[in-house]
């Protein structure tokens, strides 16, 4: 099979994994440097659905030949696609606008409150399960592109806190005073690149790459550009 590049399907934005189209992250560069290694082009293309999960559909269909945006691991996903080695572990965080809810530093501190997460993500059922114990008053889902804007909306109650993936939720929360991640560490995940199973040669090659590329420096480089200390993230708190 002649591959006319590698097309790699985003999910924008989703700081410092991806920035807005066309913009830099740790997976358009480590995308672009596997491409590289591979000998071949790269075309990264958005994903505009409103479930971060219909990426995967996306992907069987051959609409991309692998999916790189910040993907957590899970078992209902790995009985979809094939998975590559992590090239990075993190977890769920905990953000909130402290000025109007300064009482909250954890989620043993949600009685009573909404927690926003994004439709899809390894976050929701983690929210889900909060409000089933009583710890939390109800769940709001938002679309994909919107969980820029759920966590804007803190300050104004739109919800109360925000649960995402903490590098994410790091940047999302800086140019935004008085909302803060106040709790990390609620998860340890598996964030990898994704294959089509149909594309073994593929996953293969890619996942010879990557190995160079951990070997000779090339990744951790590349997580410490994009995450500065790439293991801050990386505690398994307890819920």
């Amino acid at each position: 099979m002649v591959r006319a590049g590698l097309r790699v399907g985003l999910a924008y934005p989703d700081p410092p994994f991806n920035a807005m189209a066309g913009g830099a992250g740790l997976d358009i560069e480590l995308m672009t440097e596997l491409a590289d290694a591979l000998g071949e082009s790269v075309e990264f293309i958005a994903y505009d659905g409103a479930d971060l999960d219909g990426i995967f559909t996306r992907l069987e269909a051959g609409d991309y030949d692998c999916v790189a945006a910040g993907i957590t691991v899970t078992p209902a996903r790995e009985a979809r696609v094939v998975f590559l080695p992590p090239y990075l572990i993190s977890g769920q965080a905990l953000a909130v606008d402290t000025g109007r809810l300064p009482q909250v530093h954890s989620i043993d501190d949600l009685e009573g409150l909404t927690v926003g997460v994004q439709r899809g993500e390894a976050g929701e059922p983690v929210a889900q399960r909060l409000v089933a114990e009583g710890r939390a008053a109800q769940v709001r889902v938002y679309d994909v592109g919107d969980v820029e804007a759920a966590v804007r909306g803190l300050g104004a109650g739109d919800c109360d806190a925000v649960l995402k993936l903490a590098p994410v939720l790091s940047e999302l929360v800086k140019p935004l005073p008085g909302v803060e991640v106040v709790q990390r560490g609620l998860s340890v995940e598996d964030i990898a690149i994704a294959v089509a199973p149909a594309d073994q040669a593929l996953a293969g090659r890619l996942r010879v790459a990557q190995a160079e590329l951990e070997e000779d420096g090339t990744l951790q480089r590349i997580r410490r550009k994009w995450l500065g200390n790439p293991y801050v993230d990386q505690i398994l708190g307890s819920l």
